[in-house]
């Protein structure tokens, strides 16, 4: 399938959404720590499942800092047992993988503590921080060319996004 003459790695991506159901372009998949800054990104290939990228999330995470995050916090197509039981293999403390769908009374009651209701407030934040990052024009359209210039165009704008937090941090002080 020919998706666009110029960018050829242009994908097709289903999303689900009633809104907007099918989308065309690439999925970027950005890891978060406190304060703001994004660790690192990946450029998915086609349509990727979500759930597949907690684990090599994790690793990343444990190859920059050395240790497991105490708080994991993603939404709800990440959600699966194998990866809450994967999150707490690696360490972490506490995984707020919330579940799509009817749940049990223990997994209502679970996802009700306080802990929980603060990660995903904290994930909330993430998207508003992809958003803004898309406002601002850090992550906006891509001006590059092919599949180099795309990862070259994102990691440029994760830099610059970084860049504006803090320098927005340290300004606040």
């Amino acid at each position: 399938k020919l998706l666009s003459i110029f960018e050829e790695h242009t994908a097709i991506i289903r999303r689900g959404k009633a809104r907007k159901q099918t989308e065309f372009g690439r999925k970027v998949w950005l890891s978060e720590v406190d304060g703001g800054i994004v660790s690192g990104f990946r450029i998915l290939e086609g349509n990727a499942s979500d759930e597949a990228q907690l684990q090599p999330s994790l690793e990343d995470h444990l190859r920059l800092f050395g240790r497991a995050p105490e708080l994991v916090a993603a939404d709800r197509s990440v959600h699966s047992k194998e990866n809450e039981r994967l999150a707490e293999g690696f360490g972490v403390k506490k995984a707020c993988l919330p579940k799509a769908g009817k749940k049990s009374a223990e997994r209502e009651e679970y996802e009700r503590q306080g802990w929980y209701k603060r990660a995903r407030r904290f994930r909330a934040g993430i998207e508003g921080r992809i958003s803004v990052m898309a406002r601002r024009g850090c992550l906006g359209r891509c001006r590059g060319r092919g599949e180099e210039g795309f990862g070259r165009w994102v990691g440029w704008g994760v830099l610059a996004a970084n860049l504006d937090t803090m320098a927005r941090t340290l300004a606040a002080r």
